[in-house]
Parts: C-alpha cells; structure tokens; sequence
C-alpha cells in the first residue's frame, strides 16, 4: 500500500523522520568538506558510509527508539509499557545508543532518567529524547495530555528540564502544524503550550521526581525558568534562520531542525540536515518529523517516492526484524481508530 493511499499525518510523520534518519545516517559525524568529497554536492538518495555499520536506506537509533516507543504503547500500560518497549530495544545491544539514554535505561525504573541526570551533576542535555519524541504526537495524544505526555516520555531518559521542555514545545509544534497553522504561528501556538505546563509538578505526579530524588527535584526547580527561556530563545533563533551547531546538545539541534524545516519541499529541508554532518542522522529526523507535520496543510512536502521502497530500521529487537521494509509494518504500529481518523 502506498503513503499516498493511508492519507493519515500520524503516519506521514512517521516515514518523513525515518526516511530522514536513514538519508543522514551516511554523514553523522562526518564534517561538510569530507561530506562534500565523498558524496559531491547534492544527496538525495541513501548512501553507504555510516560509522555504525547501517545499510543504505536503513534508519538508526532516532527512528529505531520512535518506534520502540510505539511498541511499548501497544502493551496497553501506558508508562511502563513506553519504558518495557525501550528497555527491549536496548537488551539487545543496538549498534548505537547515546550514553545518558544507556544509564537511564539500565536503572530500569520510571525515575531512570532523572537518577541518570543526577549522576551527570545536572549537567547532561543531550537529544536523545527530542529525537524520539515525536512518537507520543503519533500513537494519538493531543492538547493538554499531548504536553504531559511529552514531558514523561523525554524525562524516561532526559530529565534536564531543557530537553523537557524542548520536547513539550516540539509535540505541541506538530499538532499546530498538522491543523494547518502556518510555521512562525505554529512555533509560537507551541511556546504558549509549553509555558504553560508546570513540569516539575507532571514529574512529581508520574513519581518521576520523589524522595529518592530529592536533589533532582531541587535542581529541576531552580533551572527551570532559564530552562524556558533557552528554549523560547533558540526556537525563535530557528525560525529565523540560524543555526549555532548540528551537536547533539538538545538545544542546538532543535535549532537547527527549526531553520532547516523552512524550505519548501522535503528535500529542500532535510538535505541541508545532511550535509552538515556531525549529529546529521538526529536533526535530519527532527526536521522529518516537523516536514511529515507539514504535509496536513502544505503541498510539496511528502517524502519523495523513491525513498520509500528501501527504508528499513537498522536493528532487530522484539516487534521488529531489521529486513522489515517499513511500507509493509509501519501501519500496524498505530492503532485502526488513529488510521481510521483525519487529522484535526
């Protein structure tokens, strides 16, 4: 069945940040001018060269966690199930893991993610959770429940309240895109979401901050309001264009997704994501997922066709073989009434 024929943005999300997942996991870490020498001056389609062993037209560990999140959502249990689903995909030793998502998942409890920040001296703010977040936008959830949902699922291994917050804004984003706001009203409908979202009260609540984490939840609350305020900034840094770096703190690459998700056709924003390089495979996905959004209200921003066919994941864990080819599975990861229904 084609793309076309399911007409559902849940799903469209869903091949966009994959397909751009796999289109910049040749470059990830590489830098522009070896890019530029290896592959000439335009990349439109899957290439070999990834430094963790992925095939051409195989996504990586972005899209691998988006759809682990997926599978943990079809167990039925909510948190736990999202958090059983990634631990899965970890157990069996996937070619590449970030480092603060490996310590979280270990501790093999709700409040991992914030124990692992802990352990980093409050320091850590990677983007392993903005790259896999999109996933709570597309198993359904919206509105109010979409921002507490989005703030759980990223402190399940990203506790600094700046990936918290850069992921309550980036589900809200989507949802304003899908319903047809234009991108600056969009940005701006999210950074309202996300202001008005006590997220240390949702962590408190879902027992990810407790007793046991007392530290934390202290930390968490005097970082809190600059935490915003980082965010409200680079996302309007975004949208105008800049971009400070493609590393994998969580704010540069939200920035950079922001800028490069401006262009007017699918190509036209992710491939400058590739060609970049550095941690190219995670902005090309942020990007996808932001172009997967657009494609509800704007025209010209579907995945290109010839990039379907060959996408795979790049790992086997349970509920996944790494042969799948993703037109033929991605369908069932979302639920028949998600499938049956138009976006708002």
């Amino acid at each position: 069945m084609a793309l076309q024929e399911w007409g559902v943005s849940n799903l469209q999300t869903l091949f966009s940040l994959a397909a751009a997942d796999a289109l910049g996991a040749a470059t990830e870490f590489k830098t522009p001018d070896t890019i530029r020498a290896r592959y000439g001056e335009s990349i439109t389609t899957y290439q070999e060269g990834s430094v963790f062993g992925f095939a051409p037209g195989e996504a990586t560990d972005d899209t691998q966690m988006t759809v682990a999140t997926l599978l943990g959502y079809r167990k039925g249990t909510g948190l736990e199930g999202v958090l059983a689903g990634l631990r899965e995909w970890l157990a069996t030793g996937p070619p590449d893991v970030g480092g603060l998502t490996r310590s979280a998942l270990r501790y093999g409890t709700l409040s991992g993610g914030v124990q692992a920040w802990q352990d980093s001296g409050f320091q850590s703010a990677g983007n392993g959770g903005l790259m896999r977040i999109a996933a709570v936008w597309i198993e359904g959830f919206r509105g109010a429940e979409l921002a507490r949902e989005s703030a759980l699922v990223t402190a399940l291994t990203h506790a600094d309240p700046r990936c918290v917050f850069a992921s309550v804004f980036f589900t809200a984003f989507l949802e304003a895109l899908a319903a047809g706001q234009q991108y600056r009203a969009a940005a701006e409908a999210a950074l309202k979401v996300m202001d008005g979202l006590d997220a240390r009260r949702t962590l408190l609540d879902a027992e990810l901050l407790g007793i046991e984490t007392y530290e934390a939840n202290h930390a968490f609350s005097q970082a809190e309001r600059e935490a915003r305020a980082q965010v409200r900034a680079r996302v309007r840094s975004g949208l105008d264009g800049k971009l400070t770096s493609q590393s994998g703190f969580v704010l540069d690459t939200l920035e950079a997704a922001l800028a490069h998700a401006r262009a007017d056709t699918w190509l036209a924003c992710v491939e400058p994501a590739v060609r970049l390089g550095d941690d190219s495979d995670t902005v090309a996905c942020v990007v996808g997922a932001i172009v997967g959004a657009r494609s509800t209200g704007a025209g010209g921003l579907s995945v290109p066709a010839h990039l379907l066919p060959d996408l795979r994941l790049g790992h086997i864990w349970a509920g996944w073989q790494r042969d799948w080819a993703c037109t033929a599975h991605f369908s069932s990861l979302l639920s028949t009434d998600l499938l049956n229904t138009e976006p708002a």
